[in-house]
């Protein structure tokens, strides 16, 4: 990765810091040599600070330390993209990001595909269903896909609309579960309807 530091007369390049998960923009920092350096090295956000006139690493007095998962320069060689997995909320004021924004995905579902995935590699079936779930199986899933399709249908015949979005909310947690389990996601079945779309 080569950045042009010598573009800017003080040597600093902005870095736009960016969720690794949410894609959401955190904030705007920017970095030198040694702040790009020390972050490559320590794994952590390091910034130059122009108003302490030093390296600044974001986090280091708060513990909100920003984890660096990526990092990518743009196609002029004069700005960062640094994808980080924060630690906490990311302004100062205690706001997830600079902007005064929620920290989260637009697409709930994607967000929920992800935590469906982290569950499941953490494995602690004590603590959660999904780890349970996944340790009992892909049949054992499957058949409780089922299970939460008949219990819909039978919502879908009565006039209890909260009842029937509960059921409609089961059954699709449930699905996203056996897709992970079976290693597609989402995005492969939209794939499959575009493909028939186009029929």
């Amino acid at each position: 990765m080569v950045v042009n530091f010598s573009k800017s007369p003080d040597g600093l390049v902005p870095a736009v810091i960016q969720d690794h998960i949410t894609e959401k923009v955190l904030m705007l920092g920017y970095m030198n040599q040694a702040a790009l350096d020390q972050t490559q090295q320590e794994g952590k956000v390091t910034f130059f600070s122009r108003s302490k006139g030093r390296l600044w690493t974001k986090g280091e007095e708060s513990g909100n330390f920003l984890l660096v998962r990526r990092i990518a320069v743009d196609c002029d060689q004069d700005t960062l993209l640094i994808k980080a997995e924060p630690l906490g909320p990311v302004c100062h004021t205690g706001a997830d990001t600079c902007w005064d924004e929620k920290n989260h995905r637009e697409d709930f579902l994607v967000c929920l595909e992800e935590i469906i995935e982290q569950r499941k590699l953490e494995g602690n079936a004590e603590s959660s269903y999904v780890a349970k779930l996944f340790g009992k199986g892909i049949n054992k899933i499957a058949q409780k896909v089922g299970e939460e399709a008949v219990e819909l249908v039978i919502e879908a015949k009565d006039h209890d609309d909260t009842l029937f979005l509960s059921e409609a909310a089961d059954l699709l947690f449930h699905y996203l579960i056996l897709l992970n389990a079976k290693g597609f996601n989402l995005q492969d079945v939209t794939n499959v309807l575009k493909e028939r779309h186009k029929k």
